[in-house]
């Protein structure tokens, strides 16, 4: 079941255990059972401190509950084999139980100590999905350390029936107590948040009692975390304030041209640039979005940063870093089916849709690299690209034109997105050569075309393009005095990590060289 590296990663972890855990399975019939119990025998191998036992009464098989044994309400509980992307959850599950203690947030963990009522989680996940194992995981520490709250982590591929009856069209799916919680990837400080009222007016309260910063950082991606960096290295008093740390890194699987690094993934080089930015004297503010700025009224002021939480922080100088999102086509029928059969990420979600029709739209790069992916494992793909031509690197178009299951449709406009108000069923497209309108039946459809900078709530504040990037010189600033930006928000030709990262330093290093040629203005306001 676990490869050499997986079993090395264990024998390297699992002394961290410091109190004794106890796996128990729930088995039936299905092949999953199998895989389960070739797993937990390997685990009760390698360590003194795991036992286990296969005659488990959980209503949910095949699944399998560690439990710590000297108090058996600390537990989680994994439908299925929490392999792939989710192995880290399994070990870090294994770990928590065992009483190894978390790294997160003092304040936070006691904050979810303190949470009250019955909250009974349940978490659809798919192993290819690089989304999922943060809500997994931080579901996972919130019931090892509240009793009040279970979390069961369910793999859909090995629940397929259990996936169709509750409609489970896109993972991460939560659900709390029967009932539909959230998709998508959250943080703990977001499903904190949403599950403790009061949560919100605390942190907007500790945020409005900081102290100005002499460089404030929005956006928490490549180009933030250099610049991060970069300013705790030059002795500034620093901030980097995101809603998600990692920013579009988070949505990325396979990364193979960042210098040095063969091969990494998004999330896992997201979870190293945040741990290299912990490493520096930064202040980092999570789960808060970006609301206004408001320059300083003087060259040598402050300028305010609103958030959308009510909160507000102040600073000498601000980098905006703030990336991109994937472009929405903009049809009828898109927004309400977002999550119910239209998707943005075919690693996550693309195992949902196993044996069935589905559509990729956008011919590029990021369209030809999720239809190939898709025709392993649904019935078929058809591919559709607005221009007359596909946009993809040669290599990839003839990779798809070799696979038997993809249709490619080119100078198709799609025009809206069908559905029975449950999930999609169709979608329908404009020929751009001769104005005839199609239908493509079908279960699922994922947007590729493109992506969009993170900047409406700068409308009126700094010089945007035309295409609504920041305008930046060759040393990373704006238009307005002692604001800087970098990286996929601006107008940066080359949407890349590594350019991203070369800009964060650079627009740091300018501002540092703005920060002591300018005289700070303590004049105060009328």
């Amino acid at each position: 079941m676990l490869d050499a590296s997986l079993t090395e990663a264990l024998r390297s972890h699992l002394p961290k255990i410091v109190q004794p855990i106890e796996l128990v399975a729930s088995l039936n019939d299905d092949p999953t059972s199998t895989k389960i119990t070739e797993l937990l025998g390997e685990l009760d191998v390698l360590s003194d401190d795991i036992s286990v036992r296969f005659d488990g009464s959980a209503e949910r098989r095949p699944s399998f509950r560690i439990t710590r044994v000297a108090d058996p309400r600390t537990s989680v509980t994994f439908g299925g084999v929490p392999l792939g992307h989710e192995f880290t959850s399994l070990v870090l599950a294994l770990l928590q139980v065992g009483g190894h203690p978390s790294t997160a947030d003092a304040d936070l963990l006691d904050q979810i100590r303190n949470i009250q009522g019955t909250h009974r989680f349940e978490t659809f996940f798919s192993l290819s999905c690089q989304n999922c194992p943060d809500v997994v995981q931080a579901l996972n520490l919130m019931s090892i350390i509240n009793p009040n709250i279970e979390h069961v982590a369910i793999d859909g591929g090995a629940f397929r029936e259990e996936v169709e009856a509750r409609e489970v069209m896109a993972v991460p799916t939560v659900f709390r107590n029967g009932e539909n919680f959230g998709q998508g990837r959250m943080s703990l400080e977001e499903l904190v948040a949403m599950i403790d009222s009061g949560s919100s007016d605390r942190a907007v309260e500790k945020i409005n009692a900081m102290d100005p910063f002499d460089v404030l950082i929005v956006g928490g991606g490549p180009a933030g975390s250099s610049a991060a960096v970069y300013a705790a290295r030059k002795g500034l008093r620093t901030a980097i304030v995101a809603e998600r740390f990692g920013g579009q890194l988070l949505d990325t699987m396979g990364i193979e041209n960042l210098i040095s690094t063969p091969y990494t993934e998004g999330p896992k080089l997201a979870a190293e640039l945040e741990a290299n930015v912990r490493n520096h004297q930064v202040e980092i503010i999570t789960a808060q979005r970006a609301g206004r700025l408001d320059p300083a009224l003087r060259i040598g002021g402050l300028h305010t940063l609103a958030l959308e939480s009510g909160a507000a922080l102040q600073a000498r100088s601000v980098i905006i870093s703030t990336g991109a999102r994937w472009r929405r086509m903009g049809v009828p029928g898109e927004a309400e089916y977002a999550n119910r059969g239209v998707a943005y990420c075919p690693h996550c979600d693309g195992p949902l849709y196993k044996g069935k029709r589905t559509a990729v739209i956008g011919g590029g790069n990021s369209g030809a690299e999720a239809a190939i992916d898709l025709a392993g494992i649904v019935k078929h793909v058809t591919l559709l690209e607005f221009a007359d031509e596909l946009r993809a690197d040669e290599v990839l178009q003839n990779k798809l034109r070799s696979l038997s299951n993809v249709t490619i449709v080119t100078g198709a406009m799609t025009t809206e997105v069908l559905g029975d108000d449950k999930k999609v069923t169709a979608l329908t497209y404009r020929s751009r050569s001769d104005e005839t309108d199609h239908q493509v039946d079908l279960d699922g459809i994922f947007v590729q075309i493109g992506l969009l900078p993170n900047t409406e709530w700068l409308d009126g504040t700094v010089q945007l393009s035309e295409h609504n990037e920041i305008m930046i010189d060759g040393h990373g600033a704006t238009s307005v005095p002692g604001v800087f930006a970098a990286g996929d928000c601006t107008t940066v030709p080359f949407k890349q990590i590594v350019v991203s990262m070369g800009a964060g330093s650079t627009a740091m290093l300018s501002v540092f060289d703005h920060l002591i040629r300018t005289p700070e203005d303590t004049t105060v306001s009328a």
